[in-house]
Formats: structure tokens, C-alpha cells, sequence
């Protein structure tokens, strides 16, 4: 299981980079070269999605459906975040279909770490991992 964020298990964050979550293509410019871009799925993020694809930028969605999980596997997110209720299916769906995306859950609490593992969550990724961008 991949730990993003914890605060004694550094190791994904300082191997990889953080999440950066932006509101446009321009703040893209304001997040380190080794970070991932944090982008919650819309048909109005499609300009921006597109253009992480055309630069080979790693990026992770936030999704509410299954549909949106199909979406994001084949915008070529490297991670899906789903909510709670929807992790069960949604690491179904990337285990049948063999997704290269992660799915991630976002948690607040250690107490939440064993729910996932037992459930073969790919990963948790903690509220604060999260920096957001306004420009």
C-alpha cells in the first residue's frame, strides 16, 4: 500500500514530489519540476488534463463515479482518487482492467489505514500531502 503524506513515512513525497492541486494551466508553472498536479475531473479541466498529457506530466484525479474512473484510466492519470465509498469498485475495476493509475482514498486519520489495506486499496493519500496553487 502507497502512504502519501504521513507524517512519519516521508518516503513517497521526497522520492516522487507532491501533489499540487491548480486551478489552470498557467499555475502548472509554479509547482517543482518533480511534483504531481492535483485536478478534480470536469469536462472544464479537459484543456488542462490534455495539456499534462502533451507534456508528459504526472497527474492525479479526483473522481465520483465509475464512469469517471474509466475516464481518467484512458486520460492517462498516474493516480484516481475516489471517496470512500466508491474504493471497493473502483480498485475492482483497476485490478480486472489492469489500470496503470493507482487508486488512492483521501484519509485525515492512521485509524482509516487498516480499512484500506484490508480492502487492497493501492494507496492512501493523507488531506495535508495536498498543496494547493492560486496562480
Amino acid at each position: 500500500m502507497i502512504i502519501i503524506g504521513h507524517r512519519f513515512i516521508p518516503s513517497f513525497l521526497q522520492e516522487h514530489g507532491s501533489f499540487y492541486h491548480i486551478p489552470n494551466i498557467e499555475a502548472i508553472k509554479n509547482t517543482p519540476p518533480n511534483s504531481y498536479i492535483f485536478l478534480e475531473y470536469s469536462e472544464e479541466n479537459l484543456d488542462i488534463i490534455e495539456h499534462m498529457r502533451n507534456n508528459s506530466i504526472s497527474f492525479c484525479l479526483k473522481v465520483e463515479d465509475i464512469t469517471q474512473i474509466i475516464y481518467a484510466t484512458n486520460l492517462g492519470a498516474s493516480f484516481i482518487l475516489v471517496d470512500r465509498d466508491l474504493a471497493k469498485t473502483a480498485q475492482d475495476l483497476a485490478n480486472n482492467y489492469l489500470f496503470d493509475a493507482k487508486i488512492l482514498v483521501n484519509i485525515d486519520k492512521d485509524e482509516d489505514i487498516e480499512e484500506f489495506a484490508l480492502l487492497g486499496i493501492d494507496g492512501i493519500l493523507y488531506t495535508d500531502a495536498i498543496i494547493k496553487i492560486n496562480s
